[in-house]
């Protein structure tokens, strides 16, 4: 009795693909990613240069203030607490904003701990959206055109994180390492051949 034919399988339909083919489109979607976050940092930097100027540390508490025009009233409750909390020193949390900026920048652009940089960058970018432009409201429609920038940049700060944006033209191929049972905060190869994206 014949045996049935063997069904290709998606082992051995790959198994003729050619492997420095796959090699390139890895290797170039990693240097893409490691170029986007580059990018992103210049970004960052651009938004710290604007922050340290005086104009906008003297005018930081207007700026957080004026959130809550037009806003909802759950929204001004919750603008109106932080409100309180940055009235107590504006100078500080000013200084701690455009502070945290610039080291979101330098972070990204040379790869350091960009696991840590994303989650924090995350954090931050989610305060600011919801603080600084009140939740990108308030939301009328015809006049409203968009949800504020800063949930995007959250969002990217995902992405970058997802894609382990260290991998390449970074501090963490060094650092990764050498941090033992911190690697986590890193995206580093720690000496094993970093993690191919899927083709």
């Amino acid at each position: 009795m014949s045996k049935p034919p063997v069904q290709p399988t998606m082992e051995r339909v790959n198994a003729f693909s050619p492997p420095e083919e796959d090699t390139r489109v890895s290797s170039w979607r990693i240097k893409t990613i490691a170029a986007l976050r580059i990018a992103f940092g210049l970004v960052w930097a651009i938004a710290a240069w604007l922050k340290w100027q005086p104009a906008f540390i003297d005018s930081f508490m207007d700026k957080v203030s004026g959130a809550k025009d037009g806003q909802a009233p759950a929204v001004q409750s919750w603008l109106s607490l932080w409100t309180n909390m940055f009235s107590m020193n504006p100078h500080f949390f000013a200084c701690l904003e455009a502070s945290m900026e610039t080291a979101l920048a330098v972070f990204l652009i040379f790869g350091i701990l960009t696991n840590l940089t994303c989650v924090v960058g995350i954090l931050l970018s989610l305060g600011i959206w919801s603080v600084g432009e009140g939740f990108g409201g308030p939301y009328k429609l015809g006049n409203t055109t968009d949800i504020g920038t800063a949930l995007p940049y959250a969002l990217f700060f995902g992405i970058l994180l997802a894609s382990a944006a260290g991998h390449y033209c970074s501090v963490d191929q060094w650092l990764t390492p050498r941090l033992g049972r911190f690697e986590f905060l890193a995206s580093g190869t720690n000496g094993h051949r970093p993690r191919q994206l899927a083709t």
